[in-house]
């Protein structure tokens, strides 16, 4: 049988053929993948010719083609649909392609070409062999040479051994945080055996504990799946207080109650091996190192930031808190457990609305087809047609067709809605082929949420906060969809990590806007819409607790920023320790408002490619409030409006400087001063 990664896949959009991939087909996969590209740079390296953008520069883009067709497929299965199988595969492949990537980024000949052909275009119309670039061509140029002397191109021998050491010890270390984490989060889900203590649930998360029990092998029990925050949905709806505390102190505890599973060590360790390795490469710190490749810049400009808002918002938050504890009365202090249940009384309160009341009109079909694409269908003209005869990675998952107005093919959008014990945390979008001219390469992206799945027939109503997660990574589908670029290195979302947030964070807005509200929001029974007076107390409601939510962010970001500024000789050895003088040197330990998440499950920071980037999130929401702005400004959900924000924005993917196309689409930089009002933090 032959291996179905070793050919373009001949199915639509060259769609993988999950239908005949086999775990058998990895490891000969990854093999040859890598013995092709090794030989692709081998032959560059050895042009005896001088360097030029077509020899050096268009020929790393085109190679490690079978490699990056079995990387993608397998990351994204070890992702959405992990096993024992691609646990131990991807164990066994971290140092492999640590050391891969290695050998080509601190190859010194490599170097040296890629370095003439940059050099050779400043100030210079064209390359060593009279080529004229345009825009694009330089630029990639320019990102080549970047990113090689940032990766160590330039060190002595001795050195780049050292930095090979320490690459293969973080792939090692940062995939067994993972298998951790997820191994430890499904162990510590919460076991209830008494319906009578799940009051506050409807019935939808009822069948949801159900199943997730069935599937456990507990017939007759409810079994509570923890997400990957700290906080969980629950805790919102949940009267019975002891057991909204049961459901926090297993979220705390994860990877940090000794055994198999913990990953205190590792957060030590891996903190200690990325400032070890920045020093090598010249930076006093991690963080330093991660910002010089970011719009930010530096540790300084994200520090300055995150420093501006952290008081407003811990001040706001004991405000909330302070009100939350009045509903409490003298019953109890309140506790980080109560938090979400008790603000929800307190926006019931104020403002008459119970997000919880929400759900019903919120069934997830619906809210996908007449809101989600709905929404991208009036600003973008775009369809969306489901493809049942297109094989995804999961049962689960369905595949959509999505084309132009004018019925030209866009790509392919896959969604894989539900949690399951082999899939992480979180919510995330993913690209299984990177759209791009060099190669012919279509778009096909694909969300994975974490919805808990009630039994059969019975309806998927999401919570309020599922609906905004789904508008947010819709926002990636559409950014990896629209972006048509010539070169891989650009392709769809392979922007800047603090860049990279802000067009999910700008497709947010459409979920309560009016016109695509009253589109989807529909009772799944009656078939009534939502009262609008839903939606005007919402938009109402809409800095209430933002001190809270604020916080918590802030103390998540700021905790991976105090893990990332640490230099090369500081030693540490007790987690708890660190993240609580953290926090209070920024004011922000409150233990009612927990960080969003603790450092022993901070996957974003310890395993997935946020580290020392988490502040992205806030960083782009300025560009993002910013455009809102100018959305309502302009008209909102119109084409010429949609079109716009798609030609300047999310069409150019990582081709151009995201500052400069920002400009170019604002008419100026952005602003605070719309983010300040949306968080409650303005004067």
């Amino acid at each position: 049988m032959s291996n179905p990664f070793f050919e373009p896949s001949p199915l639509p959009y060259s769609l993988p053929d999950f239908g005949a991939i086999r775990d058998e087909h990895y490891r000969p996969a990854f093999e040859r993948g890598l013995a092709e590209h090794e030989a692709e740079i081998a032959a560059i390296v050895a042009v005896p010719d001088a360097a030029t953008f077509e020899n050096t520069i268009l020929a790393l883009e085109r190679a490690g083609q079978t490699l990056a067709r079995v990387s993608t497929v397998f990351y994204n299965r070890a992702s959405a649909d992990s096993s024992p199988f691609t646990d131990a595969l991807e164990e066994e492949l971290a140092p492999v392609l640590a050391a891969h990537s290695d050998r080509i980024r601190l190859d010194p000949v490599l170097f040296a070409r890629v370095r003439a052909v940059w050099e050779g275009l400043s100030g210079a119309p064209a390359d060593a062999a009279g080529t004229a670039l345009d825009a694009e061509a330089r630029y990639l140029a320019w990102r080549y040479h970047s990113d090689f002397t940032r990766s160590g191109a330039g060190l002595g021998d001795a050195d780049k051994t050292a930095l090979r050491e320490f690459n293969q010890t973080l792939s090692t270390l940062t995939t067994r945080f993972e298998k951790n984490l997820l191994a430890d989060t499904n162990d510590l889900a919460v076991v209830v055996d008494d319906v009578a203590e799940l009051d506050g649930l409807d019935a939808g998360q009822l069948s949801a504990a159900s199943e997730a029990a069935r599937d456990r092998g507990l017939e007759g029990s409810f079994v509570i799946t923890l997400v990957l925050p700290t906080g969980h949905p629950y805790l919102a709806t949940l009267t019975n207080r002891a057991l909204r505390e049961r459901i926090m102190a297993a979220s705390l505890a994860r990877g940090r109650r000794g055994g198999a599973y913990d990953n205190r060590e590792l957060v030590l360790e891996i903190a200690r091996v990325r400032a070890s390795r920045a020093a090598l490469l010249g930076f006093d710190s991690h963080a330093a190192l991660v910002t010089s490749g970011q719009t930010a810049g530096t540790p300084g400009a994200v520090a300055g930031m995150l420093g501006m808002l952290a008081g407003p918002a811990a001040r706001n938050a004991l405000t909330e808190q302070a009100a939350l504890q009045r509903q409490a009365g003298d019953a109890f202090e309140i506790a980080a457990w109560d938090w979400a249940f008790l603000s929800e009384k307190e926006r019931k309160s104020r403002y008459d609305i119970d997000t919880s009341e929400m759900r019903p009109y919120f069934e997830a079909e619906r809210v996908l087809q007449d809101g989600v694409f709905w929404a991208a269908n009036r600003l973008y003209g775009v369809t969306f047609t489901e493809r049942p005869d297109l094989v995804a990675y999961h049962p689960e998952a369905r595949v959509f067709d999505v084309r132009d107005e004018d019925g030209s093919e866009v790509g392919l959008y896959l969604l894989d809605l539900y949690t399951r014990d082999s899939k992480r945390g979180g919510a995330w979008m993913n690209s299984l082929v990177a759209q791009n001219a060099l190669l012919g390469h279509p778009a096909v992206v694909t969300n994975n949420l974490n919805v808990p799945k009630p039994a059969p027939g019975t309806p998927t109503l999401l919570t309020y906060s599922e609906v905004g997660t789904l508008f947010h990574e819709f926002g990636h589908a559409l950014h990896g969809l629209f972006a048509r670029v010539t070169y891989p290195k650009f392709a769809g979302t392979r922007v800047y990590r603090d860049f990279v947030e802000f067009p999910s964070q700008v497709n947010e807005m459409w979920m309560l806007w009016p016109e695509v509200l009253a589109n989807y929001a529909v009772h799944h029974q009656t078939g009534e819409a939502m009262p609008a007076s839903f939606a005007a107390r919402l938009q109402e409601s809409a800095a209430f607790n933002q001190g809270f939510e604020t916080s918590e962010y802030l103390a998540a970001a700021l905790l991976d920023q105090a893990w990332h500024t640490l230099g090369a000789e500081e030693s540490l050895r007790e987690v708890a320790a660190f993240e609580t003088a953290a926090l209070a040197a920024v004011g922000l330990d409150n233990a009612a408002v927990p960080p969003r998440y603790s450092s022993t499950y901070f996957a974003h920071t310890f395993s997935g490619g946020y580290d020392a980037g988490y502040y992205s999130y806030i960083w782009s929401e300025v560009l993002d409030a910013d455009t809102v702005e100018w959305f309502r400004e302009n008209g909102g959900l119109t084409r010429a409006n949609g079109d716009r924000f798609r030609a300047l924005l999310l069409g150019v993917g990582g081709s151009k400087d995201p500052l400069e196309a920002y400009a170019e689409f604002r008419g100026r930089a952005a602003e605070i001063g719309p983010l300040l009002a949306r968080r409650g933090l303005a004067e």
